[in-house]
């Protein structure tokens, strides 16, 4: 690893001329942040994976089918029976809307929102869906209040992406993901704050403020869809968006101990988003149950309204990876999933212990493509005004310049060979079951946690076990199973093969119904 270093040390100026990059004199910045990512380097350094794999982005996945079809006379809970009550007294619709924007001016001081709306927008646009409902159109999200991540466009609000520079003229229309959910009905009441680009894993924006977890006020509600998780954790909305490059919706949903559930890759679309890793980026929902999660997956990947079956887990062949994924884990992680896990069993599931070979390569793959592709896309901002980012931000993205192109096509090969890899692993279960994080959502100012014998980075400890997700386009859905020793959330992941989305969501909310967890509570 010294080796390495010492490589890049007296690499990097010359590196950085080359790329023409403007702002020279920031040696030791550079270095600082290498240090930090040396790790993931050295794995990298040594993979050698076979050269005929060729891999860039996955092509959509065909979702199976699975979900319950949600009728008009169906009010459900949660979302569903918010929407079912504003189809019958439209006149009304705007209610819980205004509610939840009532709440969020009283709670300002969780940092959750970057702009929002006022009680005469939100009357106008219940009005449209009234109008539209009269006209036939079947509104499942009808007056459902909802958060949308600052990263995305929404009409008449403007899209920051939690980034600095001056305030942006308010957007002239929706991303499509937008578009779906308010032409189901839904009413955004505001901008959700999040990490600077949604590049990082604290939501500790300097520019709008850090997110302050409803949980607990000292400890990190984590990144990068920060806002979007406070704002359901804390009753102001039961459904929020999120995007997810490296877990940054599960990450953040684990923490506040609600759900998050990133879909299969390019299911749900991801135009009008800001990139940050164009082959790495989702887009999905932070809710408070999985049913809420599910009605508006259903609707934000252009499907009928649908929710979940939440049949008995009798019969399902649950995939358990012991390596990698549960070594290291904190001692009250490992309880509360252990816990999960018998009760799965308990309710009929077939436990099934599974090897992931190579899995442990994840970081150094995540590395190196999302570090390319974020400077990639960054590029002109970074060289033009690099005085507007946030200095943590600036650090990760002038990185991205000293990435041979041949490391980003081996890591490509290394994905293909990892995807390979979690297919064949899949042929004999129906989901996987996983901690979310290796730790308990850890203090503001943490440093590397020591778990067992190992110091490991934070960063480390925070994304390694939801990366590979990202890496292979899978569904994975989060929710909370306990608490840690802390007196904070401790989420469970459930994942699947691409495409098996409604697999996923229907055993998570049978999960969610034996473990009788109520993930949504009013913060007071």
């Amino acid at each position: 690893m010294d080796e390495l270093f010492e490589r890049f040390a007296h690499a990097v100026d010359g590196m950085a001329g080359l790329s023409g990059y403007p702002h020279t004199g920031r040696h030791q910045e550079w270095l600082d942040r290498l240090e930090i990512n040396l790790p993931e380097l050295d794995v990298f350094d040594e993979l050698r994976p076979q050269p005929e794999i060729g891999y860039l982005t996955q092509p959509p996945a065909e979702i199976s089918s699975g979900g319950t079809s949600i009728s008009d006379d169906d009010d459900g809970g949660g979302i569903a029976a918010i929407a079912h009550a504003a189809r019958a007294a439209p006149a009304r619709a705007a209610e819980s809307a205004k509610t939840a924007l009532a709440a969020a001016r009283q709670q300002h001081d969780l940092r959750a929102f970057i702009s929002l709306a006022d009680a005469e927008s939100l009357d106008a646009s219940a009005a449209s869906a009234a109008r539209r409902l009269r006209e036939g159109a079947p509104m499942p999200l009808m007056g459902v209040p909802i958060a949308i991540k600052d990263l995305m466009a929404v009409a008449g609000f403007p899209q920051t992406d939690g980034s600095g520079g001056p305030m942006p003229q308010p957007s002239t229309h929706d991303a499509e993901v937008v578009a779906r959910l308010r032409n189901a009905g839904a009413l955004v009441i505001g901008t959700a704050n999040l990490h600077e680009l949604a590049y990082g894993i604290t939501s500790q924006n300097p520019h709008y403020g850090w997110v302050v977890n409803p949980r607990g006020s000292e400890y990190i509600p984590g990144g990068s869809s920060g806002g979007s998780a406070a704002a359901v954790a804390a009753g102001i909305v039961r459904l929020a968006l999120g995007s997810d490059t490296g877990g940054s919706i599960r990450l953040p949903a684990s923490c506040c101990g609600v759900v998050g559930f990133k879909p299969s890759f390019d299911v749900v679309p991801r135009d009008g988003v800001q990139t940050l890793g164009a082959s790495l980026d989702h887009i999905g929902p932070i809710a408070a149950s999985v049913a809420d999660a599910a009605l508006a997956y259903s609707i934000m990947a252009g499907q009928l309204a649908s929710t979940v079956s939440g049949d008995s887990l009798a019969g399902m062949r649950v995939g358990v990876p012991r390596n990698y994924f549960f070594d290291p884990l904190a001692a009250d992680v490992t309880r509360a999933v252990s816990a999960v896990l018998e009760r799965m069993r308990d309710d009929g599931a077939e436990l099934v212990e599974i090897d992931l070979p190579g899995v442990e390569n994840s970081a150094a793959l995540q590395f190196v493509t999302l570090c390319s592709e974020a400077t990639d896309h960054h590029w002109r901002r970074l060289c033009e005004r690099p005085e507007t980012l946030g200095a943590d931000v600036r650090s990760r993205l002038e990185m991205g310049q000293f990435l041979p192109a041949t490391w980003y096509v081996r890591a490509q090969r290394g994905r293909a060979a990892l995807a390979a890899m979690f297919e064949t692993a899949l042929r004999g279960v129906d989901v996987l079951l996983t901690p979310t994080l290796r730790i308990e959502p850890p203090r503001s100012n943490a440093s590397a946690p020591t778990i067992g014998k190992q110091i490991i980075p934070l960063h480390t400890a925070m994304t390694s076990l939801t990366m590979p997700f990202n890496l292979t386009g899978m569904p994975a859905l989060t929710m909370p199973c306990g608490n840690g020793d802390n007196g904070l959330p401790i989420g469970v992941q459930i994942a699947g093969r691409r495409g098996d989305d409604w697999r996923v969501l229907n055993v998570s909310a049978r999960l969610e119904a034996i473990l009788a967890t109520n993930p949504w509570r009013r913060i007071s």
